[in-house]
């Protein structure tokens, strides 16, 4: 048993004691669902029948009693027999055959008799078990916790952050822009300079700053017609009448009337798109122009109340600046993405080889440009998103139905990912102004009922260093989202949907932390060594030792010295980053649970694994670039790395839809991933993913054009 293991057990085993079942329950289930018979699984599975019991979750309890009952142990036959008669006379009590909706509140749920399930010395039972044993997968467990009849408004939402960052993503992008147009012009004319008879075009060299932003105040204008375009053309998008809307929640039409009249606005232009995946999104440039889209799976997922909190939240993100920054954003990166999908596919179908490499080369350089102005706008998305579930909760009164919304999106888009093998093209090209990031779902929907939400999400909400890991994702981590959703719940003295626990683990040790960003630490290091140089030298001048005077005239040395200290944190790093994979140490894919639910877990901490599963994402040079690989495996789906580079025999995207063997380097962070070392097909096919040598040779790359500027730098005064 590991020490984590039994630090778990034991505070799991207290909060039973103290009455705090849900914390236990977050506890025990991890160790609980593992596949080894143990004592410590054992210990865990008989403190989680009696918080479930407890809690009213009798379905869950019954469950682990016959589990336990087939136990060679003779001691937890007897108890778990004992166990199982009391459970089954309470639930024959229970009128209604849904226990989830029979259980309303909290104080309900810890007032079920501690007499119904026989009390056992958990802390000085002792257990001996060898043999395995199989988890069932049990449906996904709603409390329904009702929404408030009368709710007072929350405190005023200071806007004058988000303006200002609505305007810095402004400026990102129009920098951004205005750097890969320069790059274009100058590379033109270098190549027009190089050819016989034809001279470089003098305008090319003028400043492009102007008619960029002269462009973007254009489409910022035109921005809702030409979406309305996009969107219809290349996505089907279509009108959605109220009537249709009326079928699925009558609330939403009142709900977008009475926000619409209180703001005295035009109500915004309802639309749909033809996806099953659940989406919703907003664009336009004023709130007269506004529009809100769903799409048909949003409205096949959801309950009456949910789909109204997520149009309420639709209505909170309209009056704000970002609103038409993010609607500008879309519509620049939206024709990058379609030239990404037009030449990927293209280069599918035909045969020439050199038409295969020109559609390569065409796919994935649209398909950079695409996530380079797409990562102007990371911030922006994250933060816009906290302001929106707050005035969603505010305008409907139920928080607990945005928690049910937002996770039941989450497992909509992890089921359409696994029924289409690949992630559709509308769920990654529309992912900025969705509600859920679907790579956030990936691992979070497809894992939903074999843990409570409330252990799935405890590294989300307990990890101190966990903001550091969503930098560059686009939205931010549900548990704190929905830590936030329930604070306002219990501001309105409202039962919550989840109960999310703020329990004190053991904080993860500073010095993992610094290790695992020390690339990144090697900059600042750099910057204060080349501050340093500067200054010995120019002591050293000023008293006549020596004349450098570069030293000080020429400031390119400092790039070098950037470059040498990121070298240095990368080379520091690396050993303890990719630790040698042994074959007796191999796990399986109940580390994927185990990882998942571990609150201190850092990138760094990986597990080796070797895991059987079937390969998903896009087929050819849709996949050029190996972004879309994901392997589901029977834990779920989870995120794959890949570097691509000269496969002789095979590359990952041939082996889509089939089943593979993945040996590499499980790892938790905002989203959960596999650093590939080998894939491996049931023919002996084997593919290898050089991690460590991509990240050395990154070293040695950084090491060498540090000490190349530091060399080369030349006296601007002569």
């Amino acid at each position: 048993m590991s020490s984590s293991q039994q630090s778990s057990l034991e505070t799991g085993l207290v909060a039973l004691k103290k009455g705090n079942y849900y914390s236990a329950i977050t506890q025990l289930v991890p160790i609980a669902s593992s596949s080894e018979q143990s004592n410590t699984s054992l210990q865990a599975q008989v403190g989680l029948v009696m918080a479930y019991a407890r809690t009213g979750e009798i379905s869950k309890a019954i469950a682990l009693c016959k589990n336990l009952i087939e136990s060679d142990n003779s001691e937890v036959q007897e108890w778990a027999e004992r166990a199982l008669e009391h459970l089954i006379k309470r639930q024959k009590r229970l009128n209604s055959n849904n226990i989830t909706n029979s259980l309303q509140s909290t104080k309900q749920q810890k007032n079920i008799s501690e007499n119904n399930t026989p009390n056992t010395d958990l802390e000085n039972t002792s257990f001996s078990i060898s043999g395995n044993r199989t988890t069932e997968k049990v449906s996904i467990y709603w409390r329904q916790a009702r929404r408030a009849k009368v709710w007072q408004p929350l405190r005023k939402y200071n806007l004058i952050p988000s303006r200002l960052l609505a305007l810095g993503t402004f400026m990102a992008l129009f920098w951004v822009l205005q750097v890969m147009l320069e790059l274009v012009m100058g590379l033109t004319n270098q190549i027009l300079d190089k050819l016989p008879y034809v001279n470089p075009l003098s305008f090319l060299y003028s400043n492009p700053s102007s008619l960029i932003l002269v462009l973007l105040l254009i489409l910022l204008g035109l921005s809702p017609w030409l979406l309305d375009w996009l969107l219809a053309e290349f996505y089907e998008q279509q009108q959605l009448s109220k009537d249709i809307l009326y079928s699925h929640s009558r609330e939403s039409i009142r709900i977008i009337q009475r926000t619409c009249q209180l703001r005295q606005c035009p109500v915004p232009k309802l639309k749909i798109l033809p996806m099953a995946a659940p989406m919703m999104l907003t664009y336009g440039n004023l709130p007269r122009t506004a529009r809100i889209v769903i799409s048909q799976g949003l409205l096949e997922a959801l309950t009456d109340d949910e789909i109204a909190s997520i149009y309420a939240m639709a209505l909170g993100q309209i009056h704000r600046w970002d609103f038409l920054v993010m609607s500008l954003a879309l519509l620049v990166t939206l024709p990058f993405y379609k030239i990404y999908q037009q030449a990927s596919t293209w280069g599918n179908k035909t045969e020439k080889p050199i038409f295969r490499w020109i559609s390569c080369c065409a796919a994935s350089l649209s398909y950079g440009i695409w996530c380079l102005l797409t990562g102007t706008t990371l911030l922006n998305s994250r933060l816009r998103l906290y302001h929106s579930d707050r005035i969603a909760a505010e305008i409907t009164g139920n928080p607990n139905g945005l928690i049910r919304a937002l996770l039941k999106i989450t497992v909509g888009i992890a089921d359409d990912i696994k029924k289409q093998k690949h992630t559709c093209w509308q769920l990654e090209s529309l992912n900025i102004l969705a509600p859920v990031g679907y790579q956030q779902s990936l691992s979070l929907g497809s894992m939903a009922g074999q843990l409570p939400w409330e252990s799935l999400l405890i590294w989300e909400n307990c990890n101190p260093y966990r903001q550091w890991f969503t930098i560059n994702n686009s939205h931010p981590l549900m548990g704190d989202r929905l830590q936030h959703l329930c604070q306002i719940a219990r501001h309105w003295h409202l039962e919550t949907e989840l109960h999310l626990t703020n329990s004190e683990f053991s904080s993860v040790k500073p010095q993992s932390f610094l290790l695992q960003i020390a690339p990144w630490l090697g900059i600042p290091l750099g910057l204060f060594l080349a501050g340093m140089f500067w200054l010995t030298w120019q002591t050293a001048y000023a008293f006549h030792f020596l004349n450098l005077k570069w030293i000080y005239d020429d400031w390119s040395f400092v790039t070098g010295f950037l470059m040498i200290g990121f070298s240095i944190g990368t080379v520091m790093r690396l050993n303890a980053f990719f630790p040698q994979i042994k074959p007796f140490t191999l796990q399986g894919d109940d580390q994927i649970l185990k990882l998942f639910t571990d609150p201190v877990a850092l990138p760094l901490d990986s597990v080796s694994v070797r895991i059987v599963g079937t390969l998903l994402g896009r087929r050819g040079h849709c996949n050029c670039l190996a972004q879309d690989l994901i392997l589901q495996s029977s834990a779920g789906l989870v995120k794959l790395h890949h570097i691509p580079w000269l496969e002789l025999s095979a590359t990952p995207q041939e082996l889509i839809g089939r089943q593979i063997t993945v040996t590499g380097w499980l790892r938790r962070g905002a989203t959960p991933w596999i650093d590939i070392q080998t894939l491996e097909t049931q023919s002996g096919t084997i593919i290898n993913s050089p991690h460590p040598i991509f990240s050395t040779v990154l070293a040695v790359i950084a090491q060498a054009w540090g000490a190349y500027v530091m060399l080369t730098a030349q006296s601007v005064a002569g």
